[in-house]
């Protein structure tokens, strides 16, 4: 059994997330928490590594509370949390010690690095590859898809559109790609990067008037690999840039893979001409795993931490945390953290105790959450989904939530009339059977709604 000085930093960080993405939408959980880490724990303070300023002093005034309960909750030593930006070096107290204490951080993060070391140049994760990654019935045509592109990449399958929702795996199957093609072609440039990344690459080369710099930098890749690419909707000057850079790679033959949260369809604000390339190659999608997946990834995930956690405990997990496997991770640390505490094995009934937050989350919604679901799936306000709006734009969107509102809540039509800006019960009845008709024959709305579904019931308002 581990003690508690044993638990690297980042499953005390990955069991703090899981507690934190309880408390917040899923929208602000992804663009504040993407890319933090817990860099050291020192003298009862946390340390969390943020990727700019921006983020940590939003992290510092809205979430810093959520951020130290839940580490706390794990970690009990805890006392207080700072933040540092991720290219900085942790603060010294003066420069007669300094020697010292960088040795000290080093030895507090050295199993922090050993499971999270990240190649500068190519962005890859060395944590993240095939063998690691639980096939199933809800990945196993993306997986299949992406082990055929590490074979002759730039051949098959090009360019390689992968989605699903939060959490599923789409970011480890990218990272496993590229570690793949690393292995067998050392001489290739291969390149990770967010769409965040990349727009910031654009606009900081920009400001400093260093755009071919840029240019040559992601136009002479051999393997680009992009996640979250539904980021780069509506921001024209980096559509315009990506658009150049996607050409001067196809035509060469690169391999160019994506992922997304949606289907290029789905995407709004998504320029017409870099749709109808993301769809010119193959599209995959991860669903929801099955309980077989979720209780392989428990049991792989659990022998990759060494630890020893009873089998109806891991049944338990897997039979009631359905929708995202970092959730699924984030439980399983938890409870590895409360067995190092205790030192002792958790029983299922503590495991029910520590888990009840996770749990109950996920079982009802509102009408209220079904709105700003569905307003933000779609990237529209709520207030223009009520006003009486018969712009396609509007009115599709509209009709989903009205069908939502019947299938999952069992509302009446003049219910979800009145809730939906005060329209008459036939409306509702009408947009109901519309929905449920097209649904027949039209898979791209039968994705969307699957996926606005997923988010409704991990995205707790």
């Amino acid at each position: 059994m581990k003690n508690l000085q044993q638990i690297n930093n980042e499953e005390i960080w990955q069991a703090a997330l899981g507690e934190v993405e309880l408390n917040i939408s899923k929208a602000n959980f992804v663009t504040w928490f993407k890319n933090t880490s817990l860099a050291a724990k020192k003298d009862g303070a946390a340390i969390i590594s943020v990727p700019n300023n921006f983020a940590k002093e939003w992290l510092k005034n809205k979430y810093n509370k959520f951020i130290l309960k839940a580490l706390r909750n794990i970690s009990p030593d805890i006392k207080e949390v700072d933040y540092i930006i991720k290219q900085e070096e942790l603060p010294q107290k003066n420069e007669k010690k300094q020697t010292a204490p960088k040795q000290q951080i080093k030895e507090d993060q050295q199993l922090f690095f050993e499971d999270f070391k990240i190649n500068k140049e190519t962005g890859l994760n060395q944590k993240y590859g095939f063998e690691n990654f639980v096939i199933g019935s809800s990945n196993e045509l993306a997986h299949a898809a992406a082990i055929s592109i590490t074979k002759n990449p730039g051949m098959t399958y090009n360019p390689l559109f992968i989605y699903g929702n939060v959490g599923l795996g789409k970011t480890h199957l990218l990272q496993a790609i590229g570690n793949e093609i690393a292995k067998q072609k050392t001489k290739f440039k291969i390149k990770y990067v967010s769409s965040e990344k990349f727009t910031d690459d654009m606009v900081n080369a920009i400001k400093s008037g260093a755009m071919a710099g840029f240019k040559e930098k992601y136009r002479n890749l051999d393997v680009l690999l992009i996640d979250d690419i539904q980021f780069i909707a509506g921001k024209d000057k980096t559509q315009e840039e990506f658009f150049h850079v996607f050409n001067s790679l196809y035509g060469l033959n690169k391999q160019i893979v994506f992922s997304s949260d949606r289907t290029p369809k789905s995407i709004p604000l998504l320029e017409d001409r870099l749709r109808s390339r993301f769809e010119g190659g193959m599209i995959a999608d991860i669903s929801l795993p099955d309980f077989e997946t979720r209780l392989a990834i428990l049991k792989s995930k659990m022998e990759e931490k060494k630890a020893a956690i009873n089998e109806d405990v891991l049944n338990y997990i897997a039979q009631n945390i359905q929708n995202n496997i970092r959730e699924i991770e984030g439980a399983l640390n938890r409870i590895i953290a409360e067995a190092v505490l205790k030192n002792e094995v958790v029983s299922l009934n503590k495991t029910k105790e520590l888990l009840s937050g996770f749990i109950a989350s996920k079982k009802t919604t509102t009408a209220k959450q079904v709105i700003k679901t569905v307003a933000e799936f779609y990237d529209l306000k709520e207030d223009d989904l009520i006003k009486k709006s018969r712009k396609k734009e509007i009115a599709r969107p509209r009709q989903i939530i009205m069908y939502l509102l019947r299938e999952e809540m069992r509302a009446s039509f003049p219910y979800i009339g009145e809730v939906v800006g005060g329209r008459d019960h036939t409306t509702a009845l009408y947009s109901c059977d519309k929905i449920s008709t097209d649904l027949k024959s039209n898979d791209a709305l039968l994705q969307e709604i699957n996926l606005i579904k997923q988010r409704l019931y991990t995205n707790p308002v």
